[in-house]
């Protein structure tokens, strides 16, 4: 089960196991910790499924090596880890920093990687179990990550997406914060849709009116498919749908999971999947769907597809009918995933995340905490640039 150290002197009764897979470790434990928290993608069924179908594993270049502390035989903190040969399938583009290690002759990969793999969404830190010394775990559970890296010659470990209240501590641990920006919808007090359409200028809101009567006009519907609402066959299609979408962009495609963990989803994960699926009028069949998860008040846009061509039907499957199962859901933030500057435009503002970053080779190390602070300043530039031309009118002060 991995290699056991003692962390700590003054803590007894504590040990400290590198772990590699998500089946050695106990689930009620582990989601004792993780779901307490806003988003789905730290919980123990989710990171296992990433295993167990095939995506997350050392063919594809996704080690997993998790660190965990033990209390006796309780879990008590865990910190999801995996080495890494490349960098795909992480939404944070670190390509030029493995370039310059090239060219100074650094073996930049393997790497360790902390996130929920293959997604982009803000909310990574480490596992701590309630009633335990967080602050002191913390720096133990540092202090072996950078002893593993060490030792191992690995180049940096890196946190993405890593949560904004965590992230502090890390920093004063040494890490190196790198600004980023995702597309974030929020609830405003909406009640209706009619509510955020309001929230545009007039010529946007004509867009969008425009753009959700274009699926009505073609024949299509949508229905929403949650919880006792989805099937195995649904969950199926989910995979079919994705797995289109990437072949579509060939090398560029991004598809990293297998039918397998789709295929898991159901009975399990219904309660936090959301499918919104398009049928044809005289169909029974899903022509074209979009794969989100919930938990609490937030949604998480994930994938999707189409088999058809239909002017809007993007739009309106990743973006407006989310949107509208939203506000009459109770969701407050919704993250439409990865991608393009077309969002602002639907009412989705740049927002901050970081990653956080450190490098075990002392070139590599001098290299980022000389130009790290100038290239986030470039970066909220561009953030600010961004949300200075949303078509969004201002809010009522009361």
């Amino acid at each position: 089960m991995g290699i056991t150290i003692n962390p700590s002197e003054a803590l007894t009764d504590y040990t400290l196991r590198w772990v590699s897979q998500m089946e050695d470790l106990p689930s009620a434990d582990w989601d004792r910790m993780a779901r307490p928290l806003k988003t789905p993608f730290f919980e123990w069924f989710w990171l296992n499924s990433m295993e167990t179908s095939g995506s997350t594993i050392a063919q594809t270049g996704w080690l997993p090596n998790h660190l965990t502390i033990w209390c006796k035989d309780k879990l008590v903190a865990a910190a999801p880890l995996y080495l890494k040969g490349h960098s795909r399938g992480e939404f944070v583009f670190d390509h030029q920093w493995a370039d310059l290690a090239e060219q100074l002759g650094i073996d930049y990969y393997p790497k360790l990687l902390g996130m929920s793999p293959f997604t982009p969404a803000e909310g990574y830190r480490f596992l701590i179990a309630e009633g335990e010394d967080e602050a002191t775990l913390t720096q133990v559970m540092v202090a072996a990550i950078d002893q593993f890296c060490l030792q191992n010659h690995i180049s940096g470990c890196h946190f993405l997406y890593a949560d904004p209240v965590w992230q502090s501590a890390l920093e004063s641990l040494g890490f190196h914060k790198w600004l980023h920006h995702s597309y974030i919808w929020k609830n405003e007090g909406y009640s209706t849709f009619d509510d955020y359409l309001a929230r545009f200028n007039a010529n946007q809101r004509r867009n969008i009116k425009r753009e959700r009567k274009s699926v009505a006009k073609a024949g299509l519907h949508f229905e929403v498919h949650t919880g006792d609402g989805l099937s195995d066959t649904l969950c199926n299609l989910v995979y079919d749908f994705y797995s289109d979408t990437c072949d579509k962009f060939g090398w560029w495609g991004s598809k990293y999971l297998t039918r397998k963990f789709f295929q898991q989803l159901c009975p399990e994960y219904c309660d936090r999947t959301v499918i919104f699926a398009a049928y044809a009028d005289d169909s029974n069949d899903p022509i074209g769907m979009s794969f989100c998860l919930t938990k609490g008040e937030r949604l998480y846009g994930r994938y999707w597809g189409a088999f058809e061509e239909y002017n809007h039907l993007h739009f309106n499957a990743c973006y407006y009918e989310p949107i509208d199962w939203a506000i009459n859901n109770g969701i407050q933030l919704f993250d439409p995933g990865a991608g393009g500057r077309h969002k602002k435009r639907r009412g989705f503002p740049a927002a901050a995340n970081h990653s956080l970053h450190k490098f075990y080779h002392p070139t590599l190390a001098q290299v980022l905490d000389n130009y790290i602070d100038r290239i986030n300043t470039a970066e909220q530039q561009d953030i600010d640039s961004i949300n200075a031309n949303l078509p969004l009118k201002p809010l009522a002060v009361d």
